[in-house]
């Protein structure tokens, strides 16, 4: 079966985002990613920069973000809180581009959105250590902390933001219809297999 809609979850540093681009080039799908902020800022009534700091890095180093990140929902007087605000419009955001068309869209629980659709293929984008640090200096550059520090806070940091909007364990493979190892595989490999998926695996 075809699939119009493709959700891209990544590990730092894995190159997820690039696969779903050139993907989304290759199959003509629209892309979604960075401009998801904009477009949540606008629906959500917050400034884009709150949006952007709330987006999907909850961090447990804040401890404002993090209560903010593990809250309910409500805030002080029933009102609901940045967070849960942000993943609301999200969600609205996120099912009217699945509705609106072929795309692929990355990050932001948009598995968990979309999940039970039959027109979506769910992906999880991993590589090991080294391939993801040797990755992040090149593209990035050295930003004095060691790269593999810095994938454990990044990755934390969507581990928690996901597990506060979804309930579910970020990595889990139950929630994604496949997992691909980009340092494994190769990212070109990797786009050839979704972009095969997406046509129905001809």
């Amino acid at each position: 079966m075809q699939k119009s809609v493709i959700t891209i979850s990544r590990e730092f540093g894995s190159g997820g985002r690039t696969i779903g681009r050139i993907v989304a080039e290759k199959l003509g799908f629209a892309f979604y990613d960075q401009d998801l902020i904009l477009k949540v800022a606008k629906e959500s009534g917050l400034a884009e920069q709150i949006v952007e700091k709330y987006d999907e890095y909850a961090t447990h180093k804040n401890s404002l973000l993090y209560a903010l990140a593990l809250s309910a929902g409500a805030g002080a007087g029933g009102t609901l809180s940045f967070v849960s605000r942000v993943q609301q419009a999200q969600a609205k955001i996120i099912t009217e581009l699945a509705n609106k068309g072929s795309c692929v869209i990355v990050g932001r629980g948009g598995d968990y959105i979309l999940r039970g659709r039959e027109d979506c293929l769910h992906a999880f984008i991993h590589a090991d250590m080294q391939f993801r640090a040797e990755r992040v200096v090149r593209l990035y550059g050295d930003n004095g902390q060691k790269p593999e520090q810095r994938l454990r806070d990044k990755d934390e940091r969507r581990k928690l933001y996901y597990r506060s909007f979804t309930m579910r364990e970020w990595g889990d493979m139950h929630n994604y219809h496949i997992a691909l190892d980009s340092g494994a595989l190769g990212m070109e490999t990797c786009v050839d297999i979704l972009v095969a998926l997406a046509k129905g695996g001809q």
